[in-house]
């Protein structure tokens, strides 16, 4: 009988994967939900990101699903709305990703629906040039 040799990935790996992805592209205002001490909350983190585009948003979607698979083998179950790319969903089991369009974002503001999670923002990454830049 063959082993699986797939290593199971926790969430925070699987967190750090995503986010460095979206950075990667630039994405903007990237918040994680915390929503594992909510009653019927459907995972254990949302990770939301604005794009100023439907450009950027599909291209944030791609470089998140790159990250994952590049670095730790995994693979959304399923994705959702990358046609129009207004908002992204990402389905990794235990995290979902929402990569909208800003506008979008603002319309449907998941942050008030599910203001009880705990949440936190992640600080923009910074590149410093070289002196004689």
């Amino acid at each position: 009988m063959k082993k699986n040799s797939k290593v199971e990935v926790g969430d925070d790996e699987l967190l750090m994967s995503i986010i460095e992805g979206l950075e990667e592209v630039k994405g903007n205002d990237i918040a994680v939900m915390d929503l594992r001490e909510l009653d019927g909350a459907m995972a254990n983190f949302f990770v939301l990101c604005s794009g100023t585009s439907t450009t950027q948003v599909e291209a944030l979607s791609r470089k998140a699903e790159e990250f994952t698979k590049e670095n730790l083998g995994e693979r959304p179950r399923r994705v959702e709305g990358v046609r129009n790319a207004q908002w992204v969903l990402m389905d990794y089991f235990t995290i979902v990703v929402h990569i909208f369009y800003e506008p979008v974002r603002a319309h449907y503001n998941l942050e008030e629906l599910w203001s009880d999670a705990k949440e936190w923002k992640m600080k923009k990454k910074t590149t410093r040039k070289k002196k004689d830049e």
